[in-house]
């Protein structure tokens, strides 16, 4: 077993009628805060509820915290150290907020109800409501708060962002930063919210049509991807070899390239100005600008 990776997923393949999860694999550190990203219907969710043993798999292996993962095994102790959160709340709609932790500590050997009710008050949650009486965005939080309270080494989150207000969702951030102060725990993000990703993700994966595209240390990602946006004749003097999507217009050709300095050593905004026209600009390239390419076909390569 791997001591040093919170997750470690090898060869995971899931079929469905018009869809397949594609040999997926990937190893996510310890102490770190995974981002994972991709279109709707990419495969996200079909990943995670796999990862968890909700959902049976063609093949593949997952090892979470260091123990193999096996479909409708949820007995064993070391489960107590994942929480996870969906992007629905699915405790019972006539449940007071209040009596969530007594339920609680009858599941989890582990459950905190002092953390518990100190998370309640920092999202400002009713306790006397029933979760029918809570916005979205709320019942996000209590299932976030549940998920922190009965001693997790590893946070799983599906759309755990998606319904609450830029206020609130750096705060959550916050708290996922608090989280992984301590080297052994780790955050796995699946979100359609890049920003958030930039933000606080020290890796991400993309995942587009139920392939794996990459895995990449973000601050390495956001460094050396670029968009060039310039005329097509200058687009010619682009090496190939960088070049991972293209778009061309009427007026301005865009390219997705990843190695800005490349450009820089081959001295291309000079040679470029040498064919006329507007003068090639180098953009940052983020996580959007990236997934864009890929999911609406701008991509031309694979990443």
């Amino acid at each position: 077993m791997d001591g040093e990776n919170a997750i470690i997923v090898r060869n995971l393949v899931k079929h469905y009628e018009g869809f397949t999860l594609n040999n997926i694999s990937f190893e996510m550190p310890r102490g770190s805060v995974v981002g994972f990203v991709g279109e709707n219907g990419a495969g996200k969710s079909t990943t995670i509820k796999a990862i968890l043993g909700l959902i049976p798999v063609d093949s593949g292996e997952v090892e979470l915290l260091g123990h193999r993962m096996k479909q409708d095994e949820y007995k064993e102790a070391w489960k107590e150290e994942i929480g996870v959160v969906f992007d629905e709340c699915n405790f019972p709609l006539s449940l007071k907020v209040k009596n969530i932790g007594t339920i609680m500590k009858n599941i989890y050997h582990t459950w905190d109800q002092r953390k518990f009710k100190n998370y309640l008050t920092r999202f400002s949650l009713p306790p006397e409501k029933k979760i029918k009486e809570l916005s979205k965005g709320m019942k996000m939080k209590v299932s976030i708060a549940v998920a922190l309270s009965h001693d997790s080494k590893l946070l799983i989150l599906d759309e755990a962002t998606g319904g609450l207000d830029p206020v609130v969702r750096n705060e959550i951030l916050d708290i996922f930063r608090e989280f992984i102060e301590d080297a052994e725990h780790t955050v796995f993000l699946s979100s359609h919210i890049t920003s958030d990703i930039e933000k606080i993700a020290d890796y991400v994966i993309l995942i587009h049509n139920g392939k794996l595209v990459f895995k990449e240390n973000k601050d390495e990602l956001l460094y050396h991807y670029g968009i060039v946006r310039c005329t097509r004749e200058q687009a010619q003097l682009i090496p190939e070899s960088i070049i991972l999507g293209k778009e061309e217009g009427r007026f301005e050709t865009s390219v997705l390239i990843k190695d800005k300095e490349l450009l820089t050593e081959r001295n291309f905004v000079e040679s470029a100005k040498e064919k006329g026209g507007v003068m090639p600009v180098i953009d940052k390239a983020g996580i959007e600008d990236i997934l864009l390419y890929i999911v609406k076909g701008k991509g031309e390569k694979q990443l």
